[in-house]
């Protein structure tokens, strides 16, 4: 039975007065898997919802598969369904192909071969049988078990109610059944939220399995990367979203081509304009008439001199069409890339051993036996979920008062991004979020769009008006343009779009001062390059709950002019 395609044709959609998408056309076939990528707010959840039916497009139209499943935020049961009755809606399709052909076969039997009726029998058993197959009927109840063990819901009692199961819990659940179902379309919105590394792996497994179409948009890299065939980006350009053929790897390969291309032709053109400008203003007063004829020419001047003018006049004609119409053309600049400043820290700054911690407790939610965290640190913090990772970056940050020995360099200077962002005065627009923060001098010194992390179109919002992905990048921004001598940041991979992630992740390398990362992003964590410390879960446990990852030990404490922070106790954020 052959798989249909998945087709889009210019679809429209308008939200209060901003067109989301605008003429979106995709197609998709079968064995394809195409990963949707952009800003927040770029459309991709919306595009996905227009692809399965959940909503309407202003214009365009839509031909998609009858059997597609559509991984939402909530799935279409109520808060006392059991985990069981999730199952077994996912598996009715698959059990009713079974039912189907052991009804077919036995009818098939009783019917003659030479009989009218046989062979209409015959092709409606073979759909059905070709059906199951692509299904895998046979074998879906041991699928069913494998899905959710590998989801990490096997030990999940499955008389549990919906209701009983946490977020996370949910979203995993409204996974496995799509998974167990294996439509001949899928499309998934974010599906990797709430997967450790485990899980998240298993996914991508299943999801290379597919033979019909995948649509998924995903801020996860290594998911795009381990899945995708074709990337489609939605971030506003001339022509409309681009599409790129391969995985994450394959688009960052085609879109640094591009850039580097981009940066040629804006350099070449601006080369040119600057010559054309000196031939129009400049070349026209070189002979100018009227200079004095010399002896050897007085006989032919006035003839010489008119071919000569004539040249000039005809050249800077030319020269000034050729401006006109190159500063109508011209390519804008590239976009700058997100950057830390050049900032001279203090040379007392610049080595040694910013903060220590000895047997640093926070009960129930953090131990670390020793840490010490240089002035040129480069240092990721793993670990699963509760492990403490925002807890350590609070303590490093002096938010948290820890048992055991903290010692900090005095005047040491530290900026946090934490994971959830708040203004004090969100109505205030950004540029005046980031003039007041900075304060006039430092904010006309470092501009914000010359950060690369906000757009011009966004200066004068307020900042209320913002997505929680803006609000986080306006944040950055502020640590980022006063750099201090300790920056801690905690996941800050979040709410951002892949290509930003990935200037980001650059950015760090060069940054000023130290710089400390608490992260569950599988593509960052594969690419680090400075030091690596896992926490383990320190429920039930006694004793260090950190351990140095392979890219090096700890530095061991230097003798320093600082004060030893008394022990408290405190489990404030």
């Amino acid at each position: 039975m052959p798989q249909s395609p998945l087709l889009a044709h210019d679809l429209v959609r308008t939200l209060g007065t901003r067109r989301v998408l605008d003429g979106v056309s995709l197609v998709a076939s079968p064995g394809h898997r195409v990963g949707l990528i952009g800003e927040n707010g770029a459309g991709k959840s919306t595009l996905l919802r227009l692809l399965a039916g959940a909503d309407e497009p202003d214009a365009g139209r839509v031909t998609r598969p009858a059997d597609l499943g559509f991984l939402q935020q909530e799935m279409p049961f109520d808060t006392e369904a059991t985990i069981a009755d999730v199952l077994d809606d996912a598996l009715r399709e698959a059990r009713e192909d079974l039912v189907e052909l052991e009804r077919l076969a036995e009818e098939l039997a009783r019917t003659p071969q030479d009989s009218p009726g046989h062979a209409p029998l015959l092709e409606a058993y073979g759909e059905r049988l070709e059906r199951a197959e692509e299904r895998e009927a046979w074998d879906a109840d041991r699928r069913a078990a494998l899905v959710l063990d590998g989801l990490g819901l096997g030990a999940v009692a499955h008389d549990r109610t919906l209701g009983s199961l946490s977020g996370g819990q949910r979203g995993r659940l409204a996974l496995a059944a799509l998974l167990v179902r294996r439509p001949s379309a899928l499309l998934l919105d974010e599906p990797t939220n709430h997967l450790d590394d485990g899980a998240a792996a298993f996914l991508e497994e299943q999801v290379r399995g597919l033979p019909g179409v995948v649509v998924l948009a995903s801020h996860d890299r290594a998911f795009l990367d381990a899945v995708c065939t074709d990337l489609i980006d939605l971030d506003p350009a001339v022509d409309g979203p681009v599409r790129y053929g391969g995985n994450y790897s394959a688009y960052l390969a085609e879109k640094d081509a591009e850039r580097q291309r981009w940066e040629r032709r804006y350099a070449e053109e601006q080369q040119e304009l600057e010559a054309l400008r000196h031939t129009a203003k400049v070349t026209a007063h070189v002979l100018a008439p009227g200079r004095e004829r010399r002896d050897n020419e007085k006989m032919g001047y006035g003839h010489r001199a008119g071919r000569v003018q004539n040249q000039i006049s005809r050249r800077v004609r030319n020269a000034t069409r050729r401006l006109e119409e190159l500063e109508r053309t011209q390519v804008g600049a590239p976009p700058r890339p997100l950057r830390f400043p050049h900032t001279a820290l203090a040379k007392e700054s610049a080595d040694g051993t910013l903060v220590s911690l000895r047997d640093a407790r926070v009960p129930g939610r953090l131990a670390v036996g020793r840490l010490d965290v240089s002035a040129t640190e480069r240092l990721l913090v793993t670990g699963g979920n509760g492990a403490g990772k925002s807890t350590l970056l609070a303590v490093l940050a002096g938010r948290i008062a820890p048992q055991g020995e903290v010692r900090r360099r005095r005047g040491l200077t530290v900026g946090l991004l934490a994971q959830d962002t708040v203004f004090d005065r969100p109505e205030r627009t950004v540029r005046d979020t980031y003039a007041l923060s900075l304060g006039p001098e430092r904010a006309e010194a470092v501009p914000l769009p010359s950060l690369g992390l906000m757009h011009d179109a966004d200066l004068d919002k307020p900042v209320a008006h913002l997505s929680v992905g803006q609000r986080r990048r306006l944040a950055l921004a502020l640590l980022v343009a006063r750099p201090p001598a300790l920056l801690l940041l905690d996941e800050p991979t979040n709410h951002l779009s892949p290509r930003l992630c990935d200037e980001l992740e650059e950015a760090l390398g060069t940054g000023p001062g130290a710089i400390v990362v608490a992260s569950h992003d599988r593509w960052l964590r594969r690419r680090w390059r400075g030091r690596e410390v896992r926490l383990d879960s320190v429920h039930g446990r006694n004793g260090s709950g950190a351990r140095t990852g392979k890219h090096g030990s700890s530095p061991s404490l230097t003798s320093s002019p600082w004060p030893s922070e008394p022990s408290r106790n405190s489990t404030s954020t």
